[in-house]
């Protein structure tokens, strides 16, 4: 590292996060002598978090608390409070609820001195609490360390919108007077991060992992990004976008644009339709009239720049004026895709809507078909049965010749195999059959486990496709498992919100009391 010193500005921002925003000043403090101060921006709190801060910063010099008397209702407004109160030639942003990893600070200065970046980007792992599990957050622009002279030529980058996981040159924010939206604007990141590309910054990618992003599902008031439940939240990403493409479109950076339509549609439309099935008739009618309108601005150019299960799924949105095949279209949205029964006569989305078009799918690589396998639970006094149903598609598998399906039961939290059962495949009915034991009770490793399936599909020409089982109704029945100890355990095979089979365990006992727990809730 070519650089001493202290030269690093982190702008911590919160709001009625009392419980929380100890730990992420902490763990900025603790990034050593590269980080000059910690600006703690406080966005008129009513739970105390101000004055955990005055506590804090009576006790360290380099912290510095910031109390706005009017809350802003965004995390713009104190994230441009912080660049504005910044002393140190680099800032970077961290929220109050998550933490930056021991390093991060000292492997983003080193890059943005050795190599003049304005911009300088590292991994940001998403981790759900309580049990830990990590997600990275685009890892394929963090495999390598790169230098990009400019945004531009590398579009990849459009759909990088994280703000946190960045180091910033301050004075390159200042003299192009760059800010966050101001207010109530949700997804500000996503305009902050067009607004800094659109600057053309030099940029800096590392492969450490640069900021921990906590995910607290249970929590009583859900973070922004969680929150999804209303269709305002649609509405502002929407607007956010919107602004993203006119932003690019200004300056002229046609590849910017081009790559941030594509990641809307294979990002941020396949996550919604994935849970569109959840919400009432209300929002899913709105959220179609909402992204049909968008999406109708979208050309030809930017749907082929897309992935092939994103293209049919904007197909189908646009051709419909209203919510249709919300189950086929949560299948197709998941990763892996799954592209479900029944098929037309011809690769297209249905009869009816012969518009839509299924070729890109069909024609894929083996290893890359959307493949559908179904599968049902059986529970019986001594054994749990796994019977899957593979079905075709336009005749791309049975022309591999499919042999066996591997069965593999995965850790939810770290993704470990705990079980693996190989079966063969029968042919029937224009399709084939398998059916694998499960040990139930060797899946269980503590008070309450959650189980992942996964299904291989091995060809006699070497090929192979992995997918996951899509959950058959019948087979999702709660049931009591004896164990070899003389005790039980609970099995509650369920769907998740993209129809994929999935596991619960818990001791019988247990197990039951949790089940009248969230009747009585309800």
């Amino acid at each position: 590292m070519k650089t001493q010193g202290r030269h690093v500005t982190v702008v911590v921002i919160g709001y009625n996060d009392a419980v929380h925003i100890t730990e992420a000043v902490a763990s900025a403090l603790a990034q050593g002598p590269a980080v000059a101060e910690v600006v703690a921006v406080d966005d008129c709190s009513t739970d105390g978090t101000g004055d955990v801060l005055d506590r804090l910063a009576a006790a360290e010099p380099r912290l510095r608390a910031v109390r706005r008397t009017t809350n802003s209702g965004g995390c713009g407004t104190p994230r441009n409070d912080g660049i504005a109160a910044a002393g140190s030639p680099y800032l970077m942003f961290l929220d109050s609820d998550d933490v930056l990893p021991p390093g991060a600070v000292d492997a983003l200065l080193a890059a943005a001195v050795d190599h003049d970046a304005d911009v300088t980007a590292g991994l940001c792992v998403r981790r759900e609490l309580p049990d830990g599990r990590e997600t990275p957050w685009r890892p394929e622009l963090h495999e390598a360390a790169a230098v990009i002279a400019r945004p531009a030529d590398d579009p990849r980058l459009a759909e990088d919108t994280l703000c946190v996981n960045k180091l910033y040159r301050t004075g390159f924010l200042r003299e192009h007077a760059i800010a966050f939206p101001d207010g109530k604007f949700v997804y500000e990141d996503f305009v902050f991060t067009a607004r800094v590309q659109a600057a053309a910054p030099r940029v800096a990618l590392i492969t450490d992992t640069v900021y921990v992003w906590h995910v607290r599902r249970s929590a009583k008031q859900l973070s922004i990004s969680l929150d999804r439940s209303g269709v305002e939240n649609w509405r502002a990403r929407v607007e956010a976008h919107r602004q993203v493409v006119a932003i690019h479109t200004e300056v002229g950076n046609k590849a910017l644009v081009r790559a941030a339509r594509a990641g809307f549609l294979d990002r941020s439309v396949r996550m919604y339709v994935r849970e569109l099935g959840a919400r009432g008739p209300e929002y899913r009618r709105e959220w179609w009239r909402l992204t049909r309108e968008y999406l109708a601005g979208f050309d030809a150019a930017d749907l082929a720049a897309t992935t092939a299960p994103a293209r049919v799924i904007a197909g189908v949105v646009l051709a419909a004026d209203q919510p249709r095949d919300l189950p086929r279209l949560a299948a197709l949205a998941a990763r892996p895709p799954r592209l479900l029964p029944p098929y037309a006569a011809e690769p297209v989305w249905s009869q009816d809507l012969p518009q839509v078009a299924l070729e890109d799918l069909v024609t894929a690589p083996v290893d890359r078909l959307p493949l559908t396998v179904e599968a049902a639970l059986e529970t019986g006094a001594t054994r749990a049965r796994l019977t899957l149903r593979v079905h075709d598609l336009y005749g791309r598998l049975a022309a591999a010749r499919p042999l066996t399906a591997d069965v593999e039961i995965r850790d939810r939290t770290d993704g470990s195999v705990l079980q693996r059962r190989t079966a063969a495949l029968t042919a029937a009915g224009g399709g084939w059959d398998a059916r694998v034991s499960l040990d139930l009770p060797a899946l269980l490793a503590g008070p309450l486990a959650t189980r992942d399936l996964a299904v291989v599909v091995r060809c006699a020409d070497g090929e192979s496709v992995e997918t996951v089982p899509h959950a058959v109704r019948k087979g999702l029945r709660r049931t009591v498992v004896p164990t070899l100890r003389g005790g039980a355990l609970l099995a509650q095979p369920y769907a998740t919100a993209d129809g994929a089979l999935a596991l619960r365990l818990a001791p019988a006992l247990r197990g039951a009391l949790s089940v009248v727990r969230r009747r009585l809730g309800r």
